[in-house]
């Protein structure tokens, strides 16, 4: 209803029933305050308390009153839940207002935010019933406009979670062979150079010298001898094959014409205890048990073997079994695989992208910070590996980032299909949720999606839309976000603010939107006129805002454009 016309009837109707013994005076503003005042935008609704001061003599004691708050914006008005209240002799269970000392009441009022209240002005709304007698009273303004700081909270701004590639620049490959000696001896027998492990290491290495991609990084020759005999000869021995393995391999890398091969180092180990417990542990002899505990129990090792000699019950098993497997020389091999470089992916992504593999696409996208060719490279990548969560989360991930809210949560969901544990799909279809206000589902995907990369900045904004302002700040933590200095400002924590604005990497029109508003606050006229002029700058759209926005209300903004 137009309220002119609503205003009129009202007053009408009082007048008329003046001449009708019409007992209860008219309300003014001064019997009423509201908290806050101006009204101000909490999650999506602008909550209020309106108290009133009820005279003494005021109310009449066979009156009942119903209280009726509107919120009038533009030509419309919305009204929030009546409240009654009613004289001493009335008979009902509404709150009773005493005559002769008047009262004090409390009422809360709720609207539902829209950008249009920020201009606006709350009434009170008066119906009156005594005894067979209706009329209502004149309302009463009691509060101007509304602050609608906390819808600046942006969901739409908040990162999707990206599933990584595994693309690795340089993939280092292990290849070990060793070479067997008899007890007491150093010579290299030639079967043990025909053997296939000697024989798969030298033609590794062989194409790793041809190979354009590969890189012998290092070769390392670790030579041992068993723990049984003399531990002065056991060390001599040790160093003999270490020398002689050495040697065989230099000629073996000569004679292959390998002349690149990193580092050759080479060590000896006179008696290989560890190597000898470890084998023991292993196997199925009997006693082994009481074998470990001489080990636990004598450091020395001419001590360990004396003891283990007096075991003769088991020591031929072990002369058979484990100590022949301690005479050998390891010949360790570090090959280090180069993969494309970004100008070779990025061409070959250019001429055939089915040439490259999966993360090498994925990796590709991270080489450009064009939010539409990103989404290109990932629409690629999902056409070309349809079975792999990963593409369909980050073509998703660059769909949000462009807008397409649609197109995104389509794209989360094959994600969630493909691979139904993954946080990143979970928390990114929360967002879509988030953007689209559908807020049950919002926190249960972000519920279920714990560990998820940027989930915290989610839920801060999930908290920010539910009017939970300091469950945000906590969600936001030290990010530097627009939507985490607008939580700081909500909270009056304004040097936070101030701080987290600054520290924005890329700045926007709310960030120097949301400094201004800090400088208004902070009753700082220079911080306020420098930053909201930016603002506009970048966004002209602001220049409205700003006009209406009471958060500049005490200044004067023809100062600042």
């Amino acid at each position: 209803m137009n309220r002119k016309l609503t205003y009129t009837i009202a007053l009408g109707a009082a007048l008329a029933l003046t001449s009708c013994g019409k007992k209860l005076g008219q309300f003014v503003a001064d019997n009423f305050k509201v908290n806050p005042n101006p009204l101000e935008v909490v999650g999506e609704r602008v909550p209020a308390t309106v108290t009133a001061n009820v005279p003494a003599k005021f109310f009449e004691k066979n009156a009942e009153v119903t209280v009726t708050p509107y919120l009038v914006y533009g030509d419309q008005e919305v009204a929030s839940q009546p409240y009654t209240y009613q004289g001493e002799k009335v008979r009902g269970n509404n709150p009773v207002i005493n005559y002769e000392l008047g009262g004090t009441v409390s009422f809360p009022v709720m609207y539902a935010y829209k950008p249009e209240m920020a201009k606006s002005e709350l009434y009170l709304d008066f119906a009156v019933k005594q005894g067979n007698k209706e009329y209502v009273l004149p309302r009463v303004k009691v509060a101007d406009g509304v602050i609608a700081t906390a819808t600046l909270a942006n969901a739409g701004t908040v990162t999707p979670a990206v599933t990584p590639d595994k693309f690795q620049r340089v993939i280092n490959e292990k290849y070990a062979a060793d070479i067997r000696f008899l007890i007491n001896q150093a010579n290299i027998r030639p079967d043990q150079l025909k053997s296939e492990q000697i024989i798969s290491l030298q033609n590794e290495l062989i194409e790793a010298n041809k190979a354009g991609n590969r890189q012998i990084e290092e070769i390392n020759i670790q030579s041992y001898a068993s723990p049984d005999g003399a531990l002065d000869f056991n060390e001599r021995l040790a160093e003999n094959r270490e020398k002689n393995t050495q040697k065989y391999l230099k000629d073996q890398l000569k004679k292959d014409k390998i002349t690149e091969f990193g580092n050759l180092t080479a060590q000896f180990t006179a008696e290989d205890w560890e190597g000898f417990q470890k084998l023991v542990a292993a196997s199925n002899i009997q006693d082994k048990d009481l074998i470990l505990s001489v080990l636990s129990m004598y450091k020395d090792p001419e001590q360990r073997e004396k003891e283990i000699r007096n075991l003769s019950s088991v020591f031929e098993q072990l002369a058979d079994q484990i100590l022949p497997q301690l005479r050998y020389s390891r010949i360790a091999a570090s090959i280090n695989v180069i993969g494309k470089s970004d100008a070779e992916i990025m061409e070959a992504f250019d001429k055939d992208a089915s040439t490259l593999t999966v993360d090498e696409i994925l990796y590709a996208a991270t080489l450009t910070d064009d939010n539409a060719k990103r989404m290109k490279i990932y629409e690629t990548a999902a056409r070309l590996y349809p079975n792999d969560y990963r593409t369909y989360n980050n073509l998703g991930m660059t769909q949000f980032q462009a807008g397409d809210y649609a197109a995104a949560k389509r794209s989360f969901e094959k994600a969630s299909k493909l691979a139904p544990a993954s946080n990143e799909s979970k928390m990114n279809q929360g967002l879509v949720a988030l953007v689209n206000k559908d807020y049950t589902k919002a926190r249960q995907d972000f519920g279920s999606a714990a560990g998820a990369e940027g989930l915290n900045d989610a839920l801060g904004v999930y908290y920010l839309t539910q009017g939970d302002n300091a469950a945000a700040v906590k969600a936001f933590g030290n990010s530097k976000s627009n939507n985490a200095a607008l939580a700081q400002i909500l909270t009056k924590d304004y040097s936070k603010a101030k701080s987290t604005l600054a520290g924005i990497s890329t700045p926007d029109a709310t960030t120097y939107y949301l400094m201004a508003v800090v400088g208004a606050r902070t009753n700082n006229e220079q911080m306020l006129a420098n930053n909201l002029r930016q603002a506009v700058k970048l966004d002209n759209s602001m220049l409205n805002r700003a006009k209406n926005d009471l958060e500049f209300a005490n200044f004067n903004l023809s100062n600042v454009f």
